[in-house]
């Protein structure tokens, strides 16, 4: 498994904020996952004036993940300018799909597997129970 520099993410993530979209909440959040293979993906939150139609930081570094070839987060952390960040409900999902309930996640300070942020995922497995 590929060494977790928690520091380099928490700064990746952090420089990410300032790369947001955010006029309207002036909510700036960044994101920084690590790869199975030792890439670090980044992404940052874009607003939009409709509100539903924002895209949180996550799913932005989901993006890069595919933009980059894919492959699977280990690790992921979110911050906003203020600190630390949970990610939300939405990009836990989606966070589930690219980097299992083993994934760490560091929202607030202490990273965590995804398991205990999103427990009784919704995955593949459940599409098969039909």
């Amino acid at each position: 498994m590929t060494e977790i520099d928690w520091e380099h993410l928490r700064a990746e993530a952090h420089a990410a904020t300032e790369r947001a979209y955010a006029p309207y909440s002036n909510f700036h959040v960044g994101a920084a996952g690590l790869t199975d293979d030792g890439r670090i993906v980044v992404g940052s939150n874009v607003e939009n004036v409709s509100y539903g139609l924002t895209l949180c930081a996550e799913c932005n570094m989901v993006g890069d993940l595919a933009r980059q070839g894919g492959g699977r987060l280990v690790a992921v952390v979110t911050v906003s300018a203020g600190g630390p960040c949970t990610p939300c409900g939405r990009c836990r999902q989606v966070l589930a799909e690219f980097g299992g309930p083993e994934l760490l996640v560091d929202g607030d300070g202490t990273p965590r597997p995804l398991s205990e942020l999103l427990p009784g995922v919704f995955d593949p497995d459940r599409l098969a129970e039909g």
